[in-house]
């Protein structure tokens, strides 16, 4: 049976997991620190996360500033109220997945706090990315719709997360994933169901055509098994960065899909 007091904890504790925001303590009374029902809140979670440079995208785009400057703002204020948690995720799994010859060396650069050559590459290209793909989409739609564009990227790309999390099992026994618990199946039927309607939702009322809306979910939905699998043949199963690196690739699929579409 549904609980919407319950729903509001988990909306709070995913909150806090995936970003630097500190919520009321009265939503972790009895928490251990497990996700497996949470989870199905982080679509919900990344609108929340997202408003404050969604907001930002919408004035500046009504008030005319550069598209180039308000996307680089918009994808700065992402990444100071989650602490660049993703981008990290993002740059170590590039490390490790470049630089590794096998499952245990990947996983050793994996935990090295250092970055290297594939991940500083990773987060030029996902900055670049993403900002380039906003920046060719803000003039395109009404000032309102760009900010709803921002936010439908942040539904499906913790949706994302999710996924990709319950697709594979733990690369390692003592990572933040496998301290986070495996996602209940139930809950992970909520997040897919409720970060594509809620996308789909913001994505049409934002102005798009039927036509850009579709292949941006398609575009979703390909980059999550792709890079699934190919995490599952390097080092058989998910860790904290690799979900975070699904979040960076689902954004940046979404926008460029929004970018090439509209």
């Amino acid at each position: 049976m549904f609980d919407i007091r319950d729903f509001i904890d988990d909306v709070a504790r995913s909150v806090a997991f995936l970003s630097r925001i500190h919520m009321p303590q009265r939503h972790f009374v009895d928490f251990d620190g497990r996700l497996s029902r949470a989870v199905r809140a982080f679509p919900v979670a990344g609108l929340l996360i997202v408003l404050p440079a969604a907001a930002i995208v919408s004035i500046f785009s009504a008030i005319q500033a550069a598209p180039l400057f308000t996307a680089f703002v918009a994808v700065a204020i992402q990444a100071l109220i989650t602490g660049a948690l993703h981008e990290d995720g993002l740059s170590d799994t590039a490390d490790g997945l470049g630089g590794g010859r096998s499952k245990e060396s990947a996983l050793v650069i994996m935990k090295d706090s250092r970055i290297g050559s594939y991940g500083a590459v990773a987060l030029i290209l996902s900055f670049g990315l993403r900002v380039s793909a906003l920046a060719a989409v803000i003039p395109l739609v009404s000032p309102s719709g760009a900010g709803l564009l921002v936010l439908a990227a942040a539904a499906l790309s913790r949706t994302a997360m999710v996924w990709h999390w319950s697709k594979l099992p733990p690369a390692r026994k003592d990572g933040v994933a496998a301290s986070a618990g495996e996602p209940d199946a139930a809950a992970v039927t909520v997040a897919l169901f409720l970060g594509v309607v809620l996308a789909a939702l913001l994505l049409l009322v934002s102005g798009v055509s039927l036509l850009a809306a579709v292949l941006s979910i398609a575009a979703f939905a390909a980059t999550v098994p792709a890079f699934s699998q190919i995490v599952a043949g390097k080092i058989g199963g998910h860790t904290g960065d690799t979900i975070g690196a699904t979040q960076q690739l689902s954004e940046i699929a979404v926008l460029a899909a929004l970018a090439l579409a509209i």
